[in-house]
């Protein structure tokens, strides 16, 4: 997901370009909307076509065009729907898996008999008894289509709420919305592979600069300017009221780095699970409806990045890093 970096007092006027997708047969047709932006005001419109999706491949001497780089879409339930905006021209590059969430049930989910070929559907699964559906995922799992996936279908007007429905449970699809967020401002959304583009916004206030009303005034900002998710990297100030304030006025999901707010008031080295699992959950009943978590960075990886000229770049990895060079164990983030 690409990182827009937003400055909190932008420019009086400005050229926006827009390109929405409004139909994905054939040749698709994109609505392009060149807009001055002066106090809110915006004019003018024009439409083009473009080449049909994957019609053009790079490698030949006509070079590029917007359709070099998707397959036309085959947006279908389960392991089917793989191919959807995969690229036809990349030499070297795996194939889709053939995997999707449906291979990964719980196991206290039951495969119905006859369905072993076609497990692929919620009619496959018998939920253990008393089940009730929490997540998006546990609703799609049961053939569930939520609000939440039907206000996905209208903002993506290239797929039906059954298209959402299945592309979540295939896990290729996230909703990323808390539903104590939902009780406030939130206007829910996915990032997924059939659906559109999304673009984040990186904000947070340091031990010395900003606070609650420049982070609230960031946020009005990425919001205005077009941000689909907003990340609080804040490190310093009262981090708890500064989240409550974003999560109750902010329309778009919000995302943190819970580590920031683990190692508060403590040395890292004193960091433990009880620690980690008890901010994980503080946040969630909060609202926060997304989290970068470090668990990519493992012990067995600490001699290779060790004469890194650059050493490890993310704040929350190296912190990881320091934590499991003292304790000697495994990277608690994974392990967990």
């Amino acid at each position: 997901m690409t990182t827009a970096c937003i400055r909190a007092a932008p420019p009086a006027a400005a050229t926006l370009w827009r390109a929405a997708e409004l139909s994905l047969a054939g040749g698709s047709r994109y609505e392009r909307t060149a807009a001055v932006i002066n106090h809110g005001q915006a004019t003018d419109g024009t439409s083009w076509t473009l080449p049909p999706l994957g019609g053009n491949s790079s490698s030949t001497a006509a070079g590029t065009t917007p359709g070099s780089f998707a397959r036309p879409p085959q947006i279908a339930p389960g392991s089917e729907g793989r191919w959807t905006w995969s690229s036809p021209d990349t030499p070297g590059m795996p194939q889709p898996s053939l995997k999707t969430a449906w291979d990964f049930m719980p196991a206290s989910w039951t495969l119905q008999p006859g369905y072993e070929s076609s497990y692929e559907q919620a009619a496959a699964w018998q939920p253990p008894a008393g089940f009730t559906p929490v997540t998006q995922l546990e609703h799609a799992r049961v053939g569930t289509i939520t609000p939440e996936m039907q206000r996905v279908a209208e903002r993506e007007p290239h797929l039906t709420a059954e298209q959402v429905r299945d592309e979540v449970a295939a896990g290729r699809m996230i909703i990323p919305a808390n539903r104590v967020h939902l009780e406030h401002n939130l206007d829910p959304m996915a990032i997924g592979r059939a659906s559109l583009t999304k673009i984040n916004a990186n904000m947070g206030a340091s031990p010395v600069s900003s606070g609650t009303d420049e982070e609230l005034e960031k946020l009005r900002w990425a919001e205005r300017w077009g941000a689909d998710t907003v990340m609080d990297l804040s490190t310093g100030g009262d981090l708890d009221a500064c989240r409550e304030a974003i999560l109750r006025n902010s329309t778009v999901p919000i995302g943190t780095v819970p580590i920031y707010s683990m190692i508060i008031g403590r040395k890292l080295e004193d960091l433990d699970d009880e620690t980690i699992l008890a901010t994980l959950q503080h946040q969630a009943k909060q609202g926060v409806d997304y989290f970068t978590i470090h668990a990519g960075v493992l012990q067995e990886h600490l001699q290779y990045v060790r004469d890194r000229l650059i050493g490890i770049v993310s704040r929350g990895g190296s912190l990881l890093a320091k934590w499991m060079i003292v304790h000697n164990q495994q990277n608690p983030m994974y392990r967990l």
